[in-house]
């Protein structure tokens, strides 16, 4: 292949030279799949991973993954050994995902992924970024077979055109720069998991299981039995929004919240996506405002039934028609409804009522006798709503912080690479 030099449009300063272009084949020691044997599985012995193990640039396995008779890892590794640092590639199903090799003892792999080991001239990390990149997921993309199964040959993998600085001190330093990258992702992502998971178990302590008046928590002070109140007697309003067709909407004027603003528990911000009436047909057509402090459930999937409270979005506003306006009475609290509203038990009992074509809904009429759990004080209804919407709060903290980091990572990867 011939030598073309090229340099990426963002790099670390001190390095000026161009970059080398040869093929990936070049620049392995080692390139190679997993095995395509039959083995039998046995309840202890090395593991036998495949490309679902792979995701996110990490190794993933549980007790559920297959293990194997020492024997027949042996075989398999009869003339060749994993080692630590070696690059995980998915070349099956699904293609691209990329991890390195930490811990080679005790584990192998199927067909379903390729070993890259990097001659002396390539850092794994480096390797392991580059492969991350645009440009090489692009070539990968280009190269898999169409058949029931995509996949890529070793041969037409080994071909890809890969592009690298000679100097090891540079390749050290994106690679560094990348693997903090991924630990920054990683620690967001693990507390994000975890306070994720911690509201949903909270969701079924807090609020009573079925047949039972009280919860399994909560708060000191309460020990009242709950009743079962209808959705609709808890509200002063309770109605649908309005039918908005294209030809009603204009540039400004009155906010339309559409079905999609409306996430679980949590009100979606579309700015690119902003849709209006004018004061006029806000009149003529006798839309119904919405306020701040309103909850919205939207009755089309996905999920139907999923709401939000409205915001304060400076502005007069209405909603589309598949969203049922609910404004509160004075007695129950919009933050408290608003969990139960997100709660599995709730989504449980949408789906049991949902009807339709393609596009199940849930019409107005089934949600207003829906029987919600309620304390008999107002005051428990608030302190259930004020803990979760706390935890909503920094849930979505660290959601936006996850979010930043990863298009920080894509970007990079566009422009740190040739």
């Amino acid at each position: 292949m011939t030598k073309k030099a090229s340099t990426p449009a963002l790099r670390f300063k001190g390095f000026t030279y161009t970059w080398e272009q040869r093929r990936l084949g070049e620049v392995l020691s080692l390139i190679k799949d997993g095995t395509h044997g039959t083995h039998q599985d046995v309840e202890d012995g090395p593991l036998l991973l495949s490309a679902k193990n792979i995701k996110h640039g990490e190794i993933r396995w549980d007790n559920t993954d297959r293990r194997i008779a020492q024997a027949d890892y042996e075989k398999i590794h009869s003339t060749f050994s994993l080692e630590n640092g070696d690059i995980l590639l998915t070349i099956v199903g699904s293609i691209g995902e990329v991890a390195i090799l930490r811990n080679s003892d005790g584990i192998t792999f199927q067909r379903s992924v390729a070993f890259l080991r990097p001659n002396k001239e390539l850092k794994s990390e480096f390797l392991y970024a580059e492969v991350l990149s645009e440009h090489f997921q692009k070539e990968l993309d280009n190269r898999k077979s169409t058949s029931a199964q995509p996949g890529i040959y070793l041969g037409d993998l080994g071909e890809i055109p890969f592009t690298f600085p000679k100097d090891i001190a540079e390749q050290k330093q994106i690679g560094t720069y990348f693997r903090n990258l991924d630990h920054l992702i990683t620690l967001h992502q693990r507390k994000y998991d975890k306070l994720t998971n911690m509201k949903k178990s909270m969701l079924e302590k807090m609020f009573p299981k079925n047949g039972a008046n009280v919860p399994e928590i909560r708060f000191k002070g309460f020990t009242d039995a709950w009743e079962q109140r209808k959705l609709s007697s808890l509200c002063d309003k309770f109605t649908d929004g309005d039918w908005i067709e294209a030809k009603d909407q204009s540039n400004s004027g009155v906010r339309l919240i559409q079905t999609g603003n409306v996430g679980v528990a949590e009100y979606l911000d579309k700015p690119n996506n902003k849709k209006w009436v004018s004061n006029d047909t806000f009149e003529a057509l006798h839309c119904e405002e919405v306020f701040e402090g309103d909850i919205l459930i939207s009755r089309l999937p996905e999920p139907a039934g999923r709401a939000c409270i409205v915001p304060n979005l400076g502005t007069k506003m209405i909603t589309a028609v598949d969203c049922t306006i609910v404004r509160v009475s004075k007695n129950t609290s919009n933050e408290f409804l608003l969990q139960y509203l997100s709660s599995q038990n709730y989504f449980d009992e949408v789906n049991t009522c949902l009807a339709g074509g393609t596009r199940q809904r849930i019409s107005r009429s089934n949600l207003a006798n829906f029987d919600v759990p309620m304390p008999t004080k107002k005051s428990e209804q608030v302190a259930i709503g004020s803990f979760f919407t706390n935890l909503d709060r920094l849930i979505t903290l660290h959601q936006r912080e996850l979010e930043k980091l990863k298009n920080l990572k894509k970007a990079c990867l566009e422009k740190m690479f040739v």
